[in-house]
């Protein structure tokens, strides 16, 4: 997914915490059950589609709007059957999906088997150019309803794919993968109605989905998404309140004080100016854990290989960012300093995993930055998208980087992620860029595959294009594994190659910081950063 956020710096700093700019507005009703609140968004990269979303900000609205096969355990990431009556196996490789009766979308059609199908169908296919097309690349017929760049697809749905009766289906992989269930939670497998196929762009607009929130109009671009409660949804899990409206702020002190004010009710974007006083001022209505997002430095690889093709280069880069001082006096400890690829909450995670790469020394940088002749011309622009808290952050690692490497660093302002990743996918622009990756679903593969594999350069969060035949080659073993102790250790070994590369610097990996007013409570935060609006209530 896509997709989020991140920030930091150095000296006299001062920083905004959070993925995105966000805000809010109207009050929220005194009623006993039912209810309206306002919670804090930022603005959608995508029409608001799973299988086209991989970003935090629209993943947030479609948690609210749909419900997958899938769901996972707030304190384990273990996943757990949601609209899935059952999902099994007996090779790792056929699938069989049993879908529970009762689900509707929101136009009153019934959630079948065949929803699951269009919407993987649609996805699967490059004509489409969905975010999320990568993630079926492990279903039989993929390669030929994506071909590559200049081919033409050859099928229009996925071999593997067979609808067996209105509430099971079957799903073929083209080699063992046991960690498929776990996939079937993140946003690309979300189910599509038969209205989906005949405009999906107005679709993304104002969707129809199965969750249990519906929208309440189409999507007021950068103003607000607003939703309500589908009446219709199975009683186990149907919405408490009536209504939200998620309203989009790109100033995270006015979203703040609009929550002092109880204009907002929610938020889970604090400017860094609250950091000292948020726990003080909320306490009980404060949550602060530790959630799956990691905050990099990205490096155009294939776009600039004369700054960033000699990894001796990237380790001193990585060498001279003091991860800790940015973490304390930036986030005030809301973020932890990164020393993995794959998140401190998900199994496969090693505490220190990046050695000396991940250890600030910047006397030792600057010697190996000088051995392997330095970035031509000694320039460097360091871009951030500026709607999203990552100003201060990013202007501490370039000070950093000019203390510690004599290099004239810049950094550079984009309006918005969008605009940043276009530039940066586009190879307009080559100099290092602010990165952040959230967790689709809870599998260190998942730190892997989507963000640094040769299909997610074209699918996915590549955007350095960085390749590796080594990498691609323990992936595919680590995917073929049956045992699960094996399949993890291999993944690690994966994880080892790109920590040996660096093709990204991580620099610090997330925590939950929401707060909230007193006139809601049951408020609740995922692993992957999502509010759990449909359990929250009105005081």
């Amino acid at each position: 997914m896509r997709r989020t956020s991140a920030q930091c710096i150095a000296g006299a700093l001062v920083v905004a915490l959070a993925a995105t700019a966000c805000g809010a507005g109207g009050d929220a009703q005194t009623a006993k059950t039912g209810g309206h609140i306002t919670v804090v968004l930022g603005e959608p990269r995508h029409g608001l589609v799973g299988q086209e979303t991989a970003e935090t900000e629209g993943a947030e609205v479609l948690h609210a709007l749909f419900t997958g096969l899938v769901t996972y355990d707030t304190k384990t990431s273990e996943p757990k059957l949601a609209i899935a009556e059952s999902v099994d196996t007996t090779d790792s490789k056929t699938w069989t999906i049993r879908i529970k009766d009762g689900f509707t979308f929101h136009n009153g059609e019934k959630v079948d088997a065949q929803s699951f199908v269009r919407a993987w169908n649609w996805g699967a296919n490059q004509e489409n150019t969905a975010e999320a097309m990568g993630f079926f690349s492990k279903i039989e017929g993929s390669q030929e309803l994506a071909p590559g760049k200049g081919r033409t697809p050859t099928a229009k749905d996925l071999r593997g794919l067979k609808v067996i009766d209105d509430r099971t289906f079957t799903v073929t992989l083209k080699a063992p993968f046991s960690q498929f269930r776990t996939m079937l939670g993140y946003d690309a497998f979300y189910p599509l109605p038969k209205v989906f196929e005949a405009d999906p762009k107005g679709f993304g607009q104002a969707p129809i989905g199965n969750g249990p929130f519906r929208m309440d109009g189409a999507w007021e671009h950068h103003k607000q998404i607003k939703v309500k409660k589908y009446d219709k949804y199975p009683v186990e899990g149907r919405a408490k309140l009536d209504s939200v409206t998620f309203k989009i702020y790109d100033d995270l002190d006015a979203a703040y004080r609009d929550l002092h004010k109880n204009a907002v009710q929610i938020t889970d974007k604090l400017p860094v100016s609250a950091l000292d006083k948020v726990s003080e001022e909320f306490g009980d209505r404060y949550i602060y854990k530790p959630e799956a997002s990691v905050g990099y430095i990205g490096l155009p690889l294939e776009a600039n290989p004369e700054a960033f093709g000699k990894v001796g280069i990237r380790k001193a880069i990585s060498m001279a960012i003091d991860r800790e001082a940015i973490c304390k006096k930036i986030f005030r400890g809301t973020r932890k300093p990164a020393d993995d690829f794959i998140s401190p909450i998900v199994p496969g995670y090693r505490r220190g995993a990046l050695g000396e790469a991940g250890t600030y020394n910047p006397i030792k940088a600057k010697a190996l930055f000088e051995q392997a002749g330095g970035i031509p011309g000694n320039k460097l622009e360091l871009a951030y998208n500026d709607d999203g808290g990552h100003k201060e952050w990013i202007e501490a690692v370039a000070a950093q980087l000019r203390a510690n490497l004599g290099l004239d660093v810049s950094a550079k302002p984009y309006q918005s992620a969008g605009a940043l990743i276009d530039d940066v996918k586009s190879q307009e622009f080559k100099g290092a860029f602010r990165m952040g990756w959230a967790m689709d679903y809870p599998a260190a593969e998942n730190y892997l595959r989507p963000v640094f594999s040769k299909e997610a350069i074209a699918n996915g969060s590549n955007f350095g294009r960085y390749a590796s035949d080594e990498f691609e080659s323990v992936l595919a073993a680590a995917d073929r594994a049956t045992d699960p102790a094996e399949s993890l250790t291999l993944y690690q070994q994966a994880d080892d190659v790109v920590i040996r590369d660096l093709p990204y610097i991580p620099v610090f990996t997330y925590m939950s910081a929401v707060a909230y007013s007193k006139t809601v409570k049951n408020v609740g935060v995922d692993a992957q950063g999502r509010m759990d609006l449909a359990h929250v209530e009105l005081n």
